[in-house]
């Protein structure tokens, strides 16, 4: 049960319904007029935060810095959008019930007091030190300590994962024009001349001293020749890594302050008239 002394410890908490999956953020905390009994709780829900929505503190516990409450993240999702900025009404209190499925508590006293025993307002700092006050003279009363605490507001700052893209490793072929230079080899005709001597003489003079005779020699040459073959050169993958970034975020958090005013007895100046 969330009792009046836990109200400075909830803003900003995390939100987990009955079944431990998280909501969202404490926003504000509303009391019951007359009695100061935390009722309701919004909490700030989607990617940034920018919606609010009403959650029963009937039956909520907290653990650490945790808010459990009794009903389920997808109830607190779809629940009927009121103005957290101001005072929730009787008929807008009403509303939540029915949603939530719990039973409008009654209010003793005359039906003329009903709607405004049922009011709930935000529980702000003014309203937090007006409570302060209001304990700090009943335990003077008693005799008991007569401090005041005064609270304050601190960010609470974490980072939650989302998908930015998605990266695909794709094959294709292209081509391209290539040139490469290649040696090449061919065969040419070189009319050799050698004189008669002795040594020749007798295979020069062999056959009829005049006539006719042809002597034929093939050439050769090469050609480049293209041709192609595939062959591997690398291997590509896709890998992540995790890079750790400063970023700046800023928010508006709320203080009390403490101030003293003094007032001064009149009876002095009195009994000089």
């Amino acid at each position: 049960m969330i009792s009046e002394q836990m109200v400075p410890q909830l803003f900003g908490d995390e939100v987990c319904d009955r079944n431990g999956a998280k909501i969202g953020k404490v926003g504000q905390v509303y009391l019951e007029e007359g009695t100061g009994r935390p009722a309701w709780a919004t909490v700030r829900t989607g990617l940034f935060g920018l919606k609010e929505s009403f959650v029963p503190l009937d039956q909520a516990s907290l653990e650490g810095d945790t808010l459990r409450v009794a009903v389920t993240k997808d109830q607190v999702s779809d629940a009927p959008r009121m103005d957290a900025a101001g005072r929730l009404s009787s008929e807008d209190e009403q509303q939540l019930y029915d949603y939530y499925g719990m039973r409008y508590p009654a209010v003793p006293g005359p039906r003329q007091d009903t709607q405004a025993g049922r009011s709930r307002t935000p529980a702000t700092a003014h309203d937090r030190a007006a409570h302060d006050r209001a304990a700090h003279d009943r335990t003077a009363a008693d005799g008991r300590d007569d401090a005041m605490t005064r609270s304050e507001e601190r960010l609470k700052v974490g980072a939650e994962t989302t998908e930015t893209g998605r990266v695909r490793l794709r094959k294709y072929v292209v081509t391209e024009e290539q040139q490469v230079t290649v040696p090449v080899r061919h065969e040419e005709v070189r009319i050799e001349r050698e004189p008669i001597t002795e040594a020749n003489r007798d295979q020069a003079m062999s056959g009829a001293e005049i006539s006719e005779a042809e002597h034929e020699v093939t050439l050769h040459a090469e050609r480049p020749v293209v041709r192609t073959e595939a062959v591997p050169v690398e291997r590509v993958r896709l890998a992540k890594e995790t890079v750790t970034e400063e970023e700046t975020v800023s928010g508006q958090v709320r203080k009390e302050q403490i101030e003293v005013t003094e007032e001064q007895a009149r009876d002095r100046r009195d009994r000089k008239r």
